[in-house]
């Protein structure tokens, strides 16, 4: 009987120690969901007759589907594509070509609040 108890004693701290260990790395995990979550890639597309006017197009895409008031402050400050108001902005990448009415560009960028 000895033994039993000894050994269901066993279990329970084991068990309270693997949970506490999960708790940790839940909580880890969930603090880098949160981190990550202020962070958005994003990708579109723009068509227009010059292949500036096609990037423009598609920067805008990108920030109308991250932020509408990023947007707003990106086109009554100048409008530069690759900037957003409000974020930084990396690992922009745009690739255009003939097509469309003129040019066709996709453009992705990684924004941060």
């Amino acid at each position: 009987m000895a033994v039993q108890m000894r050994s269901l004693a066993l279990v329970a701290a084991l068990g309270f120690c693997v949970g506490t260990a999960a708790g940790t790395d839940h909580s880890w995990a969930q603090a880098k969901r949160k981190a990550q979550g202020q962070c958005v890639n994003k990708a579109a597309s723009g068509t227009n007759t010059t292949q500036s006017g096609a990037m423009f197009q598609a920067w805008e895409a990108v920030l109308q589907a991250t932020d509408w008031g990023s947007w707003s402050a990106f086109m009554a400050s100048g409008a530069k594509v690759g900037t957003a108001p409000g974020y930084k902005v990396s690992n922009v990448k745009s690739r255009c070509g003939k097509g469309g009415i003129g040019y066709s560009c996709k453009m992705q960028a990684t924004l941060c609040k």
